[in-house]
């Protein structure tokens, strides 16, 4: 059988796209062994993760979102633009839709400009309670972690933030599996570090659970920074975000959204 594919990235953060509009491709019990095949950059495409786009139940279009690990992921923000960026080069969608997640749906405004695609998709709310740490007078959603103060913030999958001095000196891959793999996260987390460069930017770099490494960008990630730094004092509600692959620009307030881009890489075919 053969099995189109299409890879795209939003700030470096890679997927591979799996069209499953008109049926379904990959049977659901074959979709994490799937993701941990071809997301291997050495046998596989390489990817952070495979999207499967379908038809959806209540919103315009369905997303699933499987990691190299083979776990699924409640939701991506750089994956659901890779998404858009497809759907609409496809012709399932105009320019505003809804996209369902495991996360709950997820609104997004797609367009171009000058041949550049961009996207502003509505994030979920920050929440910022952690339901195993006891609220104290320091707050719920910080704890002390290998001598580090690690903040909480959910936004559609949970994040840990720690705000840094010095982003370039921070050794990612050796410091953040404790915090991923930290009891007070039961379901794992994210990990983000954070450097405040000014009254509305931020740097960060993010190591991903599920991909287990450090990723180029994460739009979770972004927006889960911006809200802890927002919530400490230290960025308004507008808030510019540099990734290592790129910049994103989070809005906080009566409603959250993440701005960034979305590019196709190539597109080719699998004989499975």
């Amino acid at each position: 059988m053969d099995l189109p594919f299409v890879k795209l990235h939003g700030n470096g953060n890679d997927f591979v796209l799996i069209d499953e509009h008109a049926k379904m491709r990959v049977p659901g019990a074959m979709k994490p062994e799937f993701a941990r095949l071809y997301c291997d950059r050495r046998f596989g495409i390489g990817a952070d993760g495979i999207l499967f786009l379908a038809k959806g139940t209540s919103g315009d279009l369905a997303m699933r979102l499987f990691q190299p690990d083979g776990s699924e992921a409640e939701m991506c923000g750089n994956g659901v633009r890779c998404f858009a960026k497809y759907a609409v080069d496809s012709g399932y969608v105009a320019e505003a839709f809804v996209v369902e997640t495991g996360a709950g749906p997820i609104p997004v405004e797609a367009r171009y400009d000058d041949g550049a695609f961009e996207a502003t998709i509505g994030m979920p709310d920050p929440a910022f309670d952690r339901p195993s740490i006891p609220a104290s007078g320091t707050g719920e959603y910080r704890e002390e972690i290998g001598g580090l103060s690690v903040y909480a913030a959910n936004t559609g999958v949970p994040h840990a933030v720690v705000v840094v001095d010095d982003l370039d000196g921070v050794e990612v891959c050796a410091v953040a599996p404790a915090i991923r793999h930290h009891d007070s996260f039961p379901n794992g987390a994210n990990v983000n570090f954070v450097q405040i460069t000014g009254s509305g930017s931020i740097r960060i770099r993010t190591f991903e659970r599920g991909v287990e490494a450090e990723t180029l960008s994460c739009g979770t990630g972004a927006t889960a920074s911006a809200a802890v730094a927002h919530r400490l004092g230290l960025v308004g509600d507008a808030v510019e975000v540099e990734t290592v692959g790129g910049p994103l620009s989070i809005r906080l307030g009566r409603e959250t959204t993440m701005t960034g881009p979305a590019e196709t890489v190539f597109s080719g075919t699998l004989e499975l």
